[in-house]
């Protein structure tokens, strides 16, 4: 069985990896050839454009930064899909994507999976998966679904589905942003790493991020895990529906501000940690 994999950045890739390492035929297309190769060199094969990548193939993966790249791939895609074959779509988007999708896939089941947590997670199947689509189809890729993540929730729909992935993003990054401050503020009052970092894990302020990335904080390690710029996106994402929902999000609004900030400065590519920059010039070092 065929499986094509459009997209192999931090996550995208981990999956096709995880994919081709568990005995899956898995072909792979990237805009950037050294992200192909690492999957190549998991086993998986490489594929010259997307609609290579896609051709004849039971199931095609889709995970790309922005939802307006989501929808132009797919819509290159959808005419050439094989008949019976099944559209997943594993990038973060907002519910009118996902909407559109659906639409645009007329034919074709199509399933959005939204990933959680981190590429290094990812590549471990230890993520948490977000799904949503036609019960038969889900069902159906059950295995596959099983290999790529530990546990799966399903949402109904593929629309809810990405919201969920929005509403939790844009609560995670948000405590990212207030996790600097914090951190910034407590040295500033003397406090030592180690012991901010102790005494925070038996509080209720400890969380996912204070546990993953408050150690990437203290140590100056912005490598591009979850990038500031793709951080901004989800957020931005999440408030904007939020607002067409007339659903108030001040905190999360202001989280933006922050994350928005860190783009503007140049620290779009960093880890979305990078925001401890704006708070502390000439620390980072």
């Amino acid at each position: 069985m065929k499986i094509a994999f459009v997209g192999a950045g931090n996550m995208g890739g981990a999956v096709a990896r995880r994919l081709a390492t568990g005995g899956h035929e898995v072909h792979v297309f990237d805009l950037n050839p050294e992200a192909v190769q690492r999957c190549a060199d998991a086993g998986a094969k490489a594929a010259a454009s997307a609609g290579e990548a896609a051709a004849g193939a039971a199931y095609v993966f889709t995970s790309l930064p922005l939802p307006e790249h989501v929808r132009r791939v797919w819509t290159e895609l959808a005419p050439g899909l094989a008949p019976g074959a099944v559209a997943v779509d594993v990038s973060t988007i907002d519910p009118p994507t996902a909407e559109h999708l659906t639409r645009l896939l007329d034919g074709h089941e199509f399933v959005h999976c939204a990933l959680g947590k981190t590429p290094a997670a990812a590549e471990e199947g230890a993520i948490p998966l977000f799904v949503g689509g036609p019960a038969d189809a889900i069902e159906a890729m059950r295995p596959l679904l099983e290999r790529i993540g530990e546990q799966v929730y399903d949402f109904g729909s593929p629309a809810a589905a990405s919201m969920f992935k929005l509403v939790s993003n844009m609560i995670g990054m948000t405590n990212v942003a207030v996790l600097a401050e914090g951190y910034v503020l407590a040295r500033r009052a003397g406090i030592e790493d180690e012991m901010f970092s102790a005494a925070l894990r038996d509080t209720g302020a400890f969380s996912f991020q204070s546990d993953v990335r408050l150690p990437w904080i203290v140590a100056r390690d912005y490598a591009p895990r979850f990038g500031a710029a793709l951080a901004a996106k989800d957020v931005r994402l999440a408030v904007d529906s939020a607002a067409r929902w007339n659903v108030p999000t001040p905190v999360a609004a202001q989280a933006l501000s922050q994350l928005v900030s860190a783009v503007a400065h140049g620290y779009g590519g960093e880890d979305v940690v990078a925001v401890h920059k704006l708070l502390a010039p000439g620390e980072e070092e």
